[in-house]
Order: C-alpha cells, then sequence, then structure tokens
C-alpha cells in the first residue's frame, strides 16, 4: 500500500473563481511557514505551473487524464509527492468539469482517483443565500467526493463575509477555512494564453511573497494542514517500470535548451526524462547569447516570441549559428514558440521581423487561437527518430496544443512526421515539419510511459553524433 501523504485538491465552482491565485498564495504563505510543499497542476499547462513552482521552491508537476493512465498519474503523485510535507494539487476549470460526459477526466475523478480532500474556492462577488445551495449540490452531485472546506474568494468587506459565513454554517456542515477579500495586490498581468509567465515576471518572487502574505493572512493554514493530514493512503497502483536505466552507462550528449524571457515552457518531467535518457543540458538564451555553443542537439519551447521580437531579431548572431548549424545537420526538436523563432519571420501587430529562417514560411500572429486543446496525431515514416524497442511505429500519440500564429507561405513538397486526427496542427491535416535533422512542430508532447519523446530524441541526438 502506498504511504500516507498529506495532501489536498483546489477546486472552485467554475472556470475564473481565482483558484490559481489562491493557490500559489497558500505555496507561498505554507513555504514561508517552514511547510515544503509540492505542487500540481491537472491538465496541460505551463504558466500557472510556473507560478506555483515558484511560489513553493520546487517544480510543479502536471497530472493528466488525456496524456496519462490513472496508475501513471498516481505513481506520478507519489514519486514527486515522497520529499514533501504536504501536496497541493490545483485542479482546472470546475470541480466536475471535464471532457466526458460520465466525468471520468473531472477534477472530482482526479480527488477519487488520489483520495484527496477537496478545498472549493468560491467566487462569492453577488452572492449571499444563495452560496448554501451551491454548496449543497456540489456535495450532492457526487457522495465519494470530499468537499473538507471551502475558501470564500474576492469578498467585498468584513459584512459580506460575515453574512456568507452565517449562511454557510446555518445550511451546510462545510467548514470555511479562509475569506479572501478582493485586493488588487493579488492580481497577476493576464495575457492572451492566460497568466503572465512567472519567468518573464522581473518580480515574480516578490509578487508570490506578496500574494502568499494577503492569502496566508486570510486562510486557516492549519486547518488545511490538517484536511491534507487526514487524507489517508493513496489508493493502490500498478509502478510503471523505469525503462530508462541501462541508458546511465551510455555516452552523454549535449543538448542545448533554449530557456529565456522568450522561450519558457517546459514540463519538468519532459528535463528529467532528458536528464534520464543520458542528455547533458546546456542552457541557451536566445535573446542575449551572442554564439551557440558546443552542443550535440538543440530544443526549443514555446513560450511569446513574439513579445520579444524585437531582440530576438536584433540578436542575429545566434540566429545565424543556430540556422547554420541545423543546416550543416544539427539534430533539433521545437515545439510553438520554436517553431515560430525557426521560421523565416514573424508578424504582429503590423509588425514583422527576421526571425532563424531555417523553416521555409512565415509566422503570423492572430487575434484568436488557430489552435487549441487535445490533438491526436498518426506518426508518418517521415518521423526522423527511430522508434525506441518495443516501441510501435506508426502509432497515434496524445498531446496538446494552443497557438495563436499560423506558419505561412509554406512551399509544396516539405515533409511532416504526424497526420493530424484530432487538432490542427500545421496546416489542419499535418503537423511536425521535418527538414534535414530538425523536427519542428505546433503540438506539446509530454514524455510519459507510451511515449517518452526525450528518450527517443536523446537516442537519435546520440545517433548523428556517432
Amino acid at each position: 500500500m502506498p504511504p500516507s501523504l498529506p495532501r489536498v485538491l483546489i477546486s472552485a465552482a467554475h472556470k475564473s473563481s481565482g483558484k490559481t491565485t489562491v493557490s500559489i498564495g497558500l505555496c507561498a504563505a505554507l513555504r514561508e511557514r517552514g511547510v515544503k510543499v509540492q505542487p500540481f497542476k491537472k491538465g496541460p499547462d505551463y504558466i500557472d505551473p510556473m507560478w506555483l513552482g515558484t511560489a513553493c521552491g520546487r517544480p510543479c508537476r502536471n497530472l493528466d487524464f488525456y496524456l496519462m493512465g490513472s496508475d501513471e498519474i498516481a505513481a506520478n503523485f507519489v514519486r514527486h509527492s515522497g520529499g514533501a510535507d504536504f501536496s497541493l494539487i490545483e485542479g482546472n476549470k470546475g470541480l466536475y468539469d471535464g471532457l466526458n460526459l460520465d466525468g471520468s477526466n473531472s477534477n472530482a475523478a482526479l480527488a477519487t482517483l488520489l483520495n484527496a480532500p477537496v478545498v472549493l474556492v468560491i467566487d462569492a462577488r453577488g452572492m449571499t443565500r444563495g452560496i448554501a445551495p451551491l454548496i449543497l449540490g456540489y456535495q450532492a452531485f457526487d457522495k465519494n467526493i470530499r468537499i473538507a472546506g471551502v475558501i470564500l474568494n474576492k469578498l467585498g468587506g468584513a459584512r459580506h463575509e460575515s453574512k456568507l459565513r452565517a449562511v454557510i454554517e446555518h445550511y451546510t456542515d462545510v467548514p470555511v477555512i479562509g475569506a479572501v477579500h478582493h485586493d488588487p495586490r493579488l492580481e497577476i498581468d493576464e495575457r492572451h494564453l492566460g497568466l503572465m509567465p512567472s519567468n518573464e515576471a522581473a518580480e515574480a518572487q516578490r509578487h508570490t511573497a506578496e500574494i502568499g502574505a494577503l492569502v496566508g493572512g486570510q486562510v486557516e493554514l492549519g486547518r488545511l494542514l490538517e484536511i491534507g493530514a487526514a487524507a489517508g493512503a493513496v489508493p493502490k497502483y500498478h509502478f510503471p517500470a523505469d525503462e530508462s536505466k541501462g541508458e546511465a552507462a551510455l555516452p552523454k550528449v549535449r543538448i542545448g535548451l533554449v530557456r529565456d524571457r522568450a522561450f519558457g515552457f517546459y514540463y519538468a518531467d519532459d528535463l528529467d526524462a532528458l536528464s534520464e535518457a543520458g542528455a547533458e543540458i546546456v542552457p541557451i538564451d536566445a535573446l542575449h547569447d551572442a554564439a551557440l555553443p558546443p552542443v550535440d542537439g538543440l530544443f526549443i519551447g514555446g513560450g511569446f516570441p513574439e513579445l520579444m521580437m524585437d531582440e530576438l531579431e536584433a540578436n542575429s548572431g545566434l540566429r545565424g549559428e543556430i540556422r547554420n548549424a541545423i543546416e550543416n545537420g544539427l539534430p533539433a526538436y521545437a515545439e510553438c514558440g520554436g517553431l515560430m523563432y525557426l521560421a523565416r519571420s514573424l508578424s504582429w501587430q503590423g509588425k514583422t521581423r527576421q526571425m532563424v529562417g531555417v523553416i521555409p514560411g512565415d509566422v503570423t500572429m492572430h487575434p484568436k487561437p488557430v489552435g487549441r486543446g487535445y490533438v491526436r496525431l498518426k506518426e508518418t515514416a517521415a518521423h526522423p527518430w527511430p522508434a525506441l524497442t518495443g516501441e510501435a511505429s506508426g502509432a497515434e500519440r496524445p498531446a496538446h496544443e494552443f497557438h495563436y500564429s499560423s506558419l505561412d507561405n509554406l512551399p509544396d513538397g516539405l515533409e511532416y512526421a504526424y497526420e493530424v486526427k484530432r487538432g490542427t496542427g500545421i496546416d489542419g491535416k499535418r503537423d511536425g515539419l521535418v527538414y534535414k535533422n530538425l523536427l519542428a512542430s505546433y503540438t506539446h508532447f509530454r514524455s510519459l510511459q507510451d511515449y517518452n519523446w526525450a528518450r527517443r530524441f536523446v537516442a537519435f541526438v546520440r545517433r548523428i553524433k556517432g
């Protein structure tokens, strides 16, 4: 039986209830009090995990029913919770929201899988007596869900708080463990992909500390810890076998990782998987590094290159070296923002800036998303990375995408690694443009049990290096 790990799942009645800000505040407040908090985020997301990781001082991990099986979710949770005093899982959207009619991929399903008590964040603006049937309805909808407490959010003042507490105490048995009043200091700048990434916010540490002080002063942290401690054991699961142990003895390869204010969308599990497969991660700043360091491969993740397009264009020396390296056969992998950077040009808000130019196309930003949500891609014979032992070739891969840009003016005759079965990709039918040893897609993958792309990429880099 897996160990008992103190934990709570922070959810909400609906999207945009402020649960991310509350979660960030709880993490920062607990950390300030000496509690080692391990953060988790449900679903595919880069930005919220950045803020949660900043608040906790340790990487946030994603748990995703579409990309992961139940055993893998439970195993990852236990693996990363082991060194912490307390685990906080932030849900996405509302408690019962999800893709499937039966709720099998909802926040409630995750709470059930991990046997985690739920703390419900309620946006109480304009509410008084109506908050009682809302809580009662959420309790009644699924008797297996333990709503162990509520945190009232965005309150209008002390009188509003007093009324809500009286109503909840009279009509329900759910304790109010916090009441967070509306405060502009709790706001994080919004952006077209959601919350501003913490890697870009110059005062991210200061801001998370401030949010922690405000939230921590209005939530009973001791009660929260008591709720987590009473969670009990995680249900039994089958721990996936570690298939990367034999690779530790293989020669290391140096993989450049472009990570700066323009490119910051990386899953912690992917970076772990690269290292476990034998990669030495070499950091690269596309905004300031004048030259490409000695590397055997290159990985450029997603981000907001359009916001840094002037700086990216100005760093012509690095752009030229990356272009020449890929033209000369350097193995490279780029996702979304990385694809945009490797294109010929990038246009946004009436401006056009030159990018690396190795992809024969031009990127145009649009006011609304071009592709968003979960995708399924079928691998084609053009995929440059040979399949690993025991891995099915031509398999369909689950992943996700979220991009406001399109890749235009592409010539005919290009090769693509994936056929789009669900989603948008580059042109609605294909994704994963292949050029020499470059693979560039709008799709974001995660290195997981069924498709460990990091192991496969490292093996490809090692093979090309010879």
